[in-house]
């Protein structure tokens, strides 16, 4: 694998590739911290092929204010999503590259800004990731995602970190507002033994959020939060994410706003690979799967990069079942999905861990 930078200024690209050798190959392409643009293009040796796809680039200023900028946590800082260029990751068997060009997107097109936590955010280490940095993959150019979301958010400190702000100095009429939190806003505070985020607070701020997307000329989207594996004795996913969807469900309705369940369709999902299958989709690993991990990953939350992409199948579902206009921009030749019935387990090229990299255990949660 190789990568490709070049400094640009904060917004969108479209990025057009002839990938293709000496050798048969198989290209796929990651832009910024590990968002997946394109998927396992096969050329034969010789031969090549042209693909084109939208980057979006930001940095952490706000309307270009050094003195106003995202509240970055330390393992945002010098992270390829929140730098001053574009970077291309090539990777996969012989992957090549003849021709590389990069424009900016004008006029505007509509965006997709994603606002969430760590199941949502450009997970930037293998072998983590999460269905935001999937779903580009299953969009043609004409509509650009911006994952917003980082590991560890609330909707209450989306606001007090400046990552709304943010998103609001950009957002544009046309453009979309997905918002999926639960994960975190219902871990008890230890102080006041009440959830970090009240369940009337979640409601207050979605309602907030709502109205200032169509202010803005956006159409907000809630999303309501994956399950966790969670299995009982009866092959059944049980709820661990207390009244978080419901409030997300009844606020969606009394606003009339989009909804795209993947709480529902996560249960379907899970159900359907079942507690041995999902094993393979969550971040269950052995010890030494990956440099610098010296002990077994276990984690019943977070999902490996088939887990994530699954999920972004969901959530392309969704949009179809919520006809939404964007639903234009989808890649024409990729079916709908059915959370009944997975695609069977695959892998996606892993992106080198940096050598700053000393524990792929922590690194995404710091």
């Amino acid at each position: 694998p190789f990568f490709f930078s070049v400094p640009v200024a904060e917004g969108s690209y479209r990025v057009t590739v002839v990938v293709g050798g000496e050798q048969a190959a198989t290209t796929t392409v990651w832009s910024e911290a590990r968002r997946l643009s394109l998927e396992k293009i096969a050329t034969a040796a010789n031969a090549s092929k042209t693909e084109t796809f939208d980057v979006n680039v930001r940095t952490p200023e706000i309307a270009g204010d050094a003195a106003h900028h995202v509240r970055l946590k330390p393992r945002e800082v010098g992270n390829l999503d929140w730098d001053t260029k574009l970077t291309l990751e090539f990777n996969g068997d012989h992957p090549s590259v003849r021709r590389i060009s990069i424009k900016p997107i004008t006029p505007h097109e509509p965006t997709i800004y994603l606002a969430g936590d760590s199941t949502v955010v450009d997970q930037d280490v293998e072998p983590w990731a999460a269905w935001g940095q999937m779903l580009p993959r299953f969009f043609r150019p004409g509509v650009v995602v911006a994952n917003h979301a980082e590991s560890g958010e609330t909707i209450k400190s989306f606001v007090s970190e400046q990552r709304f702000a943010k998103i609001f100095s950009l957002i544009q009429p046309g453009d979309y507002l997905f918002m999926q939190f639960n994960h975190n806003d219902q871990k008890i505070n230890p102080k006041t033994h009440q959830p970090v985020v009240t369940l009337d607070e979640y409601k207050q701020l979605l309602t907030e959020y709502i109205a200032k997307a169509r202010a803005a000329g956006a159409t907000p989207v809630l999303v309501t939060s994956m399950n966790r594996r969670t299995f009982d004795a009866t092959g059944h996913i049980t709820n661990s994410l207390a009244g978080y969807p419901d409030a997300m469900r009844e606020v969606a309705a009394h606003q009339h706003a989009a909804l795209i369940d993947l709480n529902a369709m996560s249960k379907t999902l899970f159900e359907a690979m079942g507690p041995e299958g999902t094993l393979k989709a969550f971040m269950h690993f052995p010890a030494n799967a990956y440099p610098n991990q010296t002990e077994p990953i276990s984690d019943d939350t977070h999902f490996n990069k088939y887990g994530a992409y699954e999920l972004a199948r969901c959530i392309v579902h969704g949009i179809r079942a919520a006809n939404l206009p964007i639903k234009k921009f989808l890649i024409k030749d990729i079916p709908d999905f059915d959370p009944s019935h997975p695609d069977p387990i695959f892998d996606l090229p892993a992106t080198p861990i940096p050598p700053k990299t000393t524990n792929v255990m922590k690194v995404h949660q710091t």
